[in-house]
């Protein structure tokens, strides 16, 4: 019979063999409830969570419309609507944790008060969750247009906050000169998610790093970064408030994923007190020129500037990988870089796209000044154009140390491709013009 052995080879049923096997989960699943061998610490043995207090009053999702009464028409100012939902937001923090999703609907929402959308300032409150929810991209705009531009912040977070998320809005600088979010941290501000963001005008910065320690954990994902930028678009290690500038190393762990960097002018990431950072995807496009040059760049625009700080040696780590980079002009740095120590590392990027151009020749946009303790460079697998820079630091060593592994040079060739000290650095089955 089909789905039956002969009884005559001692088989089984499909009926039996299912109930041995049932048996004999049965029978391992009971050594669930014995007790585990000596010395050894099971899950069980930690202390559950004591939830103290409250759970507060009101909705868990609050509407800044129909809610808190902002208008959405691009012309009033909805300042106090955002006031009072950041409000409700921190007033329903139980035990540590916050619990209020804030939802901004279709609109553009015009605001004037610094800090009217994230307030946390002095520390004084310490939570863990908060989440702004837009309707898309574009769809959701918010215009940060305070009437002195100076210091002025739309977000706040004094060491307050952790795990703060943004999704599906777009931030328009209304007022040039004015900056995104401003967090400081001892230890408390970590853990921010931008998802489907985007941020248009010209900003001083989009997210200024200050303090001593945290500040880590941060996230972007299918973001645009538009607009232009006097500092940077992330810069760490601001220094206005820190109590040690030396233990601004302790920033760490930064991702960007499928990003579209597309702005016209200033820094992308700033970072002089290392960090871990990791760029994978996305398009990256300096699409123009500073408007005039600054004390503090000049006339460069750069993706990734990590000038030296004073701190301690702490990880000083960047990776870069499937990226399309477009240099326009001379002035366009994709790395600019002269850490005293850690890695840096590009993996299938490709930065030719002007290559034809006949500034390209001579332009240098990937730039490093290395010591005895590096960092090291290695790219594997990038089409580059220009020529790169090494430029020993004056700490002595040996010189730069860098790897180019199966790398197709666009400009120039192998032997000619850089500039400056590049007795260490060292060429894998690449190919020169």
């Amino acid at each position: 019979m089909a789905g039956r052995t002969s009884p005559s080879t001692g088989g089984a049923t499909r009926r039996t063999l299912l109930a041995g096997t049932a048996a004999a989960l049965a029978g391992a699943l009971s050594g669930c409830d014995s007790a585990p061998p000596a010395g050894r610490q099971t899950s069980d043995d930690a202390e559950a969570p004591v939830v103290t207090g409250h759970k507060p009053k009101g909705k868990d999702v609050i509407d800044v419309v129909a809610d808190c009464g902002a208008k959405g028409d691009g012309r009033t100012d909805d300042s106090r609507a955002f006031a009072r939902a950041y409000s409700y937001a921190a007033g329903r923090v139980w035990d540590h944790i916050g619990r209020t999703v804030v939802d901004i609907p279709a609109g553009t929402y015009l605001i004037r008060a610094p800090n009217a959308l994230l307030d946390a300032r002095k520390g004084k409150l310490k939570a863990n969750g908060l989440r702004f929810r837009g309707a898309g991209k574009r769809m959701t705009q918010l215009i940060f247009a305070p009437h002195q531009a100076e210091d002025a912040y739309l977000c706040r977070n004094e060491d307050s906050w952790a795990n703060v998320t943004f999704e599906q809005l777009g931030f328009a600088c209304g007022t040039p000169g004015a900056s995104f979010f401003y967090s400081y941290s001892t230890g408390q501000a970590q853990d921010y998610r931008f998802t489907e963001c985007e941020w248009t005008g010209e900003w001083t910065y989009g997210v200024a790093l200050d303090g001593s320690n945290t500040n880590s954990e941060m996230r972007w994902d299918a973001c645009r970064v538009g607009g232009a930028y006097r500092k940077a678009f992330l810069y760490s290690g601001l220094s206005q408030n820190s109590l040690s500038r030396k233990q601004q190393d302790q920033f760490l762990n930064y991702w960007f994923n499928d990003m579209k960097v597309e702005y016209s002018w200033g820094n992308f990431l700033e970072f002089p007190y290392g960090g871990s950072i990791t760029c994978r995807g996305g398009s990256y496009i300096i699409t123009g020129s500073r408007p005039e040059d600054s004390p503090d760049y000049g006339g460069t625009s750069t993706f990734f500037r990590f000038p030296r700080g004073p701190h301690h040696d702490s990880v000083q780590r960047f990776h870069a990988e499937d990226i399309r980079f477009e240099v326009r002009t001379p002035d366009t740095v994709v790395m600019d870089c002269a850490w005293e120590s850690g890695t840096v590392h590009f993996n299938d990027c490709d930065d030719t796209a002007n290559a034809f151009k006949s500034f390209a020749q001579d332009s240098r946009p990937h730039r490093y000044r290395i010591g005895a303790r590096g960092p090291l460079v290695r790219y594997d697998s990038c089409q580059l154009s220009g020529q790169h820079s090494y430029e020993p630091d004056g700490t002595g060593g040996a010189g730069p140390r860098a790897r180019y592994d199966m790398c197709h040079f666009r400009n120039h060739s192998q032997q000619d491709f850089i500039a400056g000290s590049g007795d260490r650095v060292s060429f894998v089955d690449c190919l020169g013009s």
